[in-house]
């Protein structure tokens, strides 16, 4: 189900909770939203949809993919960075890194480990600052 994108920025702010196999249906539902914004958006975290749980969906090189609490466990290669948010008005610079380790688990909660690079290491970044609440 496509839901409404949320755009609290006290509730963005608030740290997400642990993902649980309860949580399949909010997955979905991240999918389908960021699908039906496929045209201006790469990335979404379950907060922007109004679920406070630590989920993200992304366009991981042309198909999307879905984590279950992602932690990124190693980083390096830092770079400045400009990014715009469904959720968030305007342009916000930050930090990124051009490589990054990350630890999450799939859709059958098994845990997986990946290094990304380049744009989908800084979609992920993205999105794992909206799981810990921190607004750029």
């Amino acid at each position: 189900m496509i839901r409404e994108i949320c755009k609290d920025e006290a509730f963005l702010a608030q740290k997400a909770e642990p993902a649980t196999a309860d949580d399949l249906g909010v997955a979905q539902d991240l999918l389908d939203t960021l699908a039906a914004h496929k045209d201006g958006c790469v990335g979404m975290a379950a907060n922007m949809i109004g679920a406070g749980k630590r989920i993200i969906a992304f366009d991981n090189e042309g198909e999307y993919m879905v984590m279950f609490n992602p932690v990124i466990v190693k980083h390096s290669g830092m770079y400045e960075a400009e990014e715009v948010c469904l959720s968030l008005t305007g342009t916000r610079r930050t930090k990124r890194f051009q490589t990054i380790k990350v630890q999450w688990q799939n859709e059958k909660f098994q845990t997986r480990l990946k290094t990304f690079t380049g744009w989908t290491a800084e979609i992920i970044q993205h999105e794992s600052d909206h799981c810990e609440g921190i607004l750029i």
